[in-house]
Formats: C-alpha cells, sequence, structure tokens
C-alpha cells in the first residue's frame, strides 16, 4: 500500500506547492465561491438524477414515459455534473493535502466512481430494452435496482463530502 501511496503523496504535495494553488486557497473570495458553487451545482446535479432515479423506481413521473424524462433531464444533468467536476478538481488542486488525508474525500471519490459503474451498467444493460417497459407502470427489476442504487450512493457521496471538513480521523 505504501508504494501505491508514496507517489500518490508526492504528487498532492508537489501540486499543493504550485502559486497557483497557493493563491486560490489562501484568496478571500475566491476559495468560498469555488466552495459554494461546487456545493449548489452537487445539489442540481443530484436532484435531477434523483428525479431520474425516482422514475425508475415507479415513485415519480409515472406519466411521462422514462425516454422523455431522460431526455429533458439529461442534458441539465451534464451541465451540473460539469460544473461539479470543476468545481470540485479546483478544490483539490487548491488544497491537495487536505483532501489526501481525508478519509471521508477518500469514500467520496469511492462512490463516485461506484455510481458511474452503476450508471454505466444501466445504460449499457437495463436501457437497451427501454423500448419494451418505456411507459410501462412497473419498470423492471434492473431498472429499479439501478435507480435504488443510485440515490443510496448519491446521498453517500453528498453525506461524505459534508464531513470532509470534520475529519475525526485524522
Amino acid at each position: 500500500m505504501a508504494e501505491i501511496l508514496t507517489p500518490l503523496r508526492t504528487l498532492f504535495e508537489t501540486v499543493g506547492e504550485f502559486p497557483s494553488s497557493i493563491a486560490i486557497r489562501e484568496s478571500q473570495y475566491l476559495w468560498p465561491w469555488i466552495i459554494v458553487l461546487h456545493v449548489v451545482s452537487m445539489g442540481t446535479f443530484a436532484g435531477l438524477v434523483v428525479m431520474m432515479d425516482l422514475r425508475l423506481l415507479g415513485i415519480g413521473n409515472m406519466r411521462t414515459p422514462f425516454s422523455e424524462v431522460q431526455k429533458r433531464l439529461f442534458p441539465w444533468q451534464m451541465v451540473a455534473m460539469a460544473a461539479t467536476s470543476i468545481t470540485g478538481v479546483t478544490l483539490l488542486y487548491a488544497d491537495p493535502m487536505r483532501f489526501f488525508v481525508n478519509i471521508f474525500f477518500w469514500i467520496k471519490m469511492l462512490m463516485i466512481v461506484i455510481t458511474a459503474i452503476n450508471a454505466m451498467a444501466f445504460h449499457y444493460i437495463t436501457y437497451n430494452s427501454v423500448g419494451i417497459w418505456d411507459s410501462a407502470d412497473t419498470t423492471p427489476l434492473g431498472a429499479r435496482l439501478s435507480g435504488l442504487v443510485s440515490v443510496v450512493l448519491w446521498a453517500l457521496v453528498i453525506v461524505s463530502g459534508r464531513l470532509i471538513p470534520y475529519n475525526w480521523f485524522q
């Protein structure tokens, strides 16, 4: 494990020494605004994802075919995801060592990877048959499971992200 962590720690330390990294984290105005934009864009993204997941779970938007819900929400999800990603990477760039030693940051990153795998599995497996269940009252088990897993994982992403400032294990 140390063989993996040592080069990663060195990378994080090096990035933390960049003048632009220092300037962002020491900025009285830029750092807080990046955090605000990250939180707002993450909330927007997660809210849009939950709207789609509720349709998959058979709880919300049942009068609208899933393909229509996805068609309407997906572009906005991508905009919010881009904003969240840009601000998140900027926060990491600005203070990498703060995050390197933080268990909640790593839990958040792991949950994001798992949500991406869940989304890809849904799109490459379950969504292939959307023509069959698109307007059905009940979505297939795979779609419901994907929606449930997505809601739980995104909740964990938000909770672990919110806990980053309170790293009890440092």
